[in-house]
């Protein structure tokens, strides 16, 4: 019996079921504390968390404006660097086009001056040619008339006597020259 006994009393000490006053005051307790965290705790926490939620929506739209302006300074300097490449591309095929007419004007002006230093040439050539035919025909004319003096034994002083001879003379040489041509 005693064993029943000590069952009975520790059915009525139940540890899982607690006392009834320490289960009023415990309640007591909990609502004290709870309405504590609804009216002061909870206000201010749910406020951090909006300003949270906010910064943080702020933050994505920022960021997609961001992207936004990004791809179009991206598309601008993808049309610019376009326009650019083509700017270069023309302005390498007008420098070429110059360059190919430059150097044809050039062409032309140093055949141009080819042209007339050669024609000078020629002028020079054909004048000093003269000066020299004609510094050649008075001195021949000048040996051929002493050499005729000397072999006729008179003196062929005259100068027109002398242009005559020296004038047949030189006739004939060049009539030979040409016959032996």
């Amino acid at each position: 019996m005693s064993q029943m006994l000590i069952l009975a009393a520790e059915a009525k000490e139940n540890p899982l079921v607690p006392p009834i006053p320490e289960l009023v005051i415990g309640l007591i307790a909990f609502v004290i504390v709870f309405g504590f965290l609804a009216k002061k705790l909870l206000p201010n926490i749910n406020k951090v968390l909006d300003e949270r939620r906010e910064a943080i929506e702020g933050g994505i739209e920022k960021a997609e404006a961001a992207q936004t302006e990004a791809q179009s300074v991206l598309e601008q300097y993808k049309a610019q660097l376009a326009e650019a490449r083509h700017e270069a591309a023309r302005l390498r095929q007008e420098a070429q086009e110059q360059g190919a007419t430059l150097i044809a004007e050039m062409r032309a002006e140093g055949q141009r001056q080819r042209e007339e230093i050669v024609a000078a040439g020629h002028a020079q050539i054909e004048a000093d040619r003269k000066a020299a035919a004609s510094a050649l025909r008075q001195d021949v004319g000048k040996l051929a008339t002493d050499l005729a003096g000397k072999l006729v034994g008179e003196s062929l002083e005259d100068h027109a006597r002398q242009s005559r001879v020296i004038d047949r003379f030189l006739g004939d040489l060049e009539e030979k020259a040409e016959a032996a041509r």
